[in-house]
């Protein structure tokens, strides 16, 4: 491309873009360049001067390279290239002096901090530190600000690379930590002492080069090489956020983001983050049968003996919870359909349309969000809701884009128009000329508390209608991981779960915790926490959680993706697909597999999609019909963010937060 520029970096001469930094370049050579500061996905600050190379014909001094664009370079005498180098004595000389600097008041920590053996000061002090320091005065001393129950501080460790304040201010949205004082005196802390609020604080754990900034639920627990480390997906939301689950025998560790563009780029929830506490406690790890009003332990043999006495010529439904994985959701599909049940997955109420996947899935993809010029909010709050998601919408923001919201007004960290609270206002909306927005990139974002009203088909008609005239994408934003890829299975029955608990004699709930079943019926749960559906249960059969068997989720923009398991289920729990397999050939109709490859391949069959992992397939636009809304606000779809599903109530991390979260909305009492 006659745009690109050509660049000599250690002898190596490469096109790359003028707009490059220097830094970028080398990247692109292949060449790596030390740096604290910099961040891909952050401002540049320039204030670390560990990316220091030498410009050929330059100043007579280094220059940072991250601060540094390609098109700032003069070509040589005779018009060749510029010439940058990162392994000249100059270079070598300068990076190793402000190591020393940088080392000059760091305590020697390293036995006992929790960021040993994955710390970028440890990594570049091998390569350009000193093994003698002339440093002989008092080193400096800091105070370290309470930044709630997630983020630890040690800020004698700071070096003041701002990435947190960056990250704070710039992605999360939430301008809560700066840093105060000059020279010796500079240190980075909260505004006021406060804690932080956001929901991807955790993050800066992540991006802190140094030990200021440690997970507290995690400190002194593990080292990382002492970590088995399985590559998986989050659950926490319907966004499907890429993650890694670290375990140290049987037990989570930690979970940490993994990078994928396309979905959350390399950010995560702090719900998310921090909810592997909650896979320890309230645990179901046995059988369990209800006598005399008593629920007591049993055996496997015999809690199946009670299903299938219960089961035997009786009307059977089948709902599915929203973390189960398609691999359970198909096998127990297969198992009631077969004995002549009703399935059901919409468990709140969502008027999802049943086999239009334009309609409960939507057009757009994640990525598109950030391209987006006009943004129009439907019935959600995606900070509660997804908040790596709301990230990326005011990362629109910021690139110039216009939001709208038509809902409850909230705090969602950057500016947008609120066109009103209720159903009117989306109805207001048919007349409008949108020949201004129908020339631009736009999105139209559903939330799923819109749709889960009587009215439900109406306002997805009408959002649909409104994604057509403005030649918007339409993307609905579930709160369920489990959700889409149920609808994908066709876990569904006319008339949504009403329909298919008419008349049900025997109910089977796999892990619906969010709802209460009627009196009435024979209830079978299978999950993998002591929540509201084991309590009404007449048979528990303990199932894993989610990080303990693998299972394919597909997120809210119908991108389907594997997690893998990074554990074993306790005591005599079992993987969902294998007690339905088990719990079949008990009831005589026995499902024509015994492996989870055989399972994936007949599910695969009857949903091809499903195989291509990792792949956003097109939807055709299947218009829904606009009908009469029935008036009234938009209620959100999650109030308590912390408390979504069971493992989360089961976290003492997640408890916390909440009361913290409760506390802070009470209003204060004048003075």
């Amino acid at each position: 491309m006659s745009d690109l520029r050509k660049i000599n970096i250690d002898g190596i001469e490469i096109e790359v873009d003028p707009r490059m930094t220097l830094l970028q370049a080398c990247e692109e050579a292949g060449v790596e360049v030390p740096r604290f500061c910099y961040h891909e996905r952050l401002s540049i600050a320039g204030n670390c001067r560990m990316c220091l190379v030498e410009v050929v014909g330059g100043p007579p001094k280094p220059a940072a390279s991250c601060a540094m664009q390609v098109k700032d370079l003069r070509p040589g005498p005779e018009g060749q290239p510029p010439q940058v180098k990162t392994t000249s004595p100059m270079v070598k000389k300068a990076r190793e002096g402000v190591m020393e600097f940088l080392l000059i008041n760091h305590p020697l920590d390293c036995p006992i901090c929790d960021q040993g053996g994955e710390c970028d000061l440890q990594d570049q002090a091998m390569a350009y530190g000193v093994d003698f320091s002339r440093f002989r005065e008092a080193k400096r001393a800091a105070t370290d600000p309470d930044l709630g129950p997630l983020v630890g501080t040690k800020m004698t460790r700071c070096i003041s690379c701002t990435r947190c304040v960056r990250f704070i201010t710039e992605v999360a949205g939430v301008s809560e930590m700066g840093q105060t004082g000059r020279g010796e005196d500079s240190e980075i802390t909260s505004y006021l002492g406060a804690m932080l609020t956001s929901e991807l604080q955790g993050n800066v754990i992540d991006l802190c080069p140094v030990g200021a900034l440690t997970s507290k639920p995690y400190a002194f627990t593990a080292r990382p090489w002492e970590l088995k480390k399985t590559e998986s997906i989050d659950v926490m939301d319907a966004l499907g956020s890429n993650i890694r689950v670290d375990a140290k025998g049987r037990e989570v560790m930690r979970i940490l983001p993994r990078n994928h563009d396309g979905v959350n780029e390399e950010w995560l929830a702090d719900r998310s983050r921090f909810i592997w506490d909650g896979l320890r406690r309230q645990r179901l790890d046995r059988p369990y049968l209800r006598r005399d009003g008593r629920l007591v332990p049993c055996s496997w043999g015999e809690a199946f003996a009670a299903v299938a006495g219960a089961v035997k010529g009786k009307r059977i439904a089948a709902l599915a919870g929203d973390l189960a994985p398609t691999e359970a959701v198909f096998a127990l599909r297969e198992l009631v359909t077969g004995l002549g049940g009703a399935v059901e997955c919409r468990t709140d109420g969502a008027k999802l349309p049943a086999g239009n996947r334009s309609g409960y899935v939507g057009t757009a993809t994640i990525e598109s969000i950030e391209n987006a010029r006009q943004i129009m909010l439907i019935g959600t709050d995606p900070r509660a809701e997804a908040p790596v998601l709301n990230a990326r919408i005011r990362k629109a923001w910021l690139r110039g884009a216009v939001v709208g919201l038509i809902g409850e007004p909230v705090d969602l960290t950057y500016p947008y128009t609120h066109l009103g609270s209720d159903r009117a206002a989306l109805d207001n909306l048919a007349g409008q000329d949108f020949d201004a927005i129908r020339e631009e990139d736009s999105i139209v974002i559903l939330g799923n508390g819109a749709l889960a009203g009587e009215d439900g088909e109406a306002v997805l008609g009408a959002a649909m209608d409104l994604a057509s005239r403005t030649n918007s994408g339409l993307l609905v934003l579930h709160t369920a991981a489990g959700r889409v890829g149920a609808m994908d299975l066709g876990f569904t029955t006319d008339g949504g779960m009403a329909a298919a608990l008419d008349g049900a004699e025997v109910v089977y709930n796999l892990g619906a915790d969010e709802i209460d079943i009627p009196p009435g019926p024979f209830v079978i749960y299978q999950g993998s926490h002591g929540d509201r559906g084991a309590h009404r249960a007449d048979v528990i059969l303990p199932g894993a959680a989610w990080t303990e068997e693998g299972g394919i989720f597909v997120n809210t923009e119908g991108r389907p993706q594997m997690a893998s398991r990074a554990g074993f289920p306790p005591g005599a729990a079992r993987e969902n697909w294998a007690i339905l397999r088990a719990l079949s050939a008990e009831l005589g109709a026995t499902l024509p597999f015994d492996t989870l490859g055989a399972l994936r391949a007949a599910m695969f069959e009857a949903a091809p999609h499903l195989g291509e992992i990792d792949v956003v397939p097109e939807n055709a636009w299947t218009p829904v019909a606009r009908g009469e809304m029935t008036g009234g606000d938009f209620a959100r779809a999650v109030r308590a963010h912390y408390l979504v599903n069971p493992i989360a109530r089961a976290s003492a991390v997640m408890a916390e937060l909440t009361r913290l979260a409760e506390s802070r909305s009470r209003p204060l009492a004048a003075e």
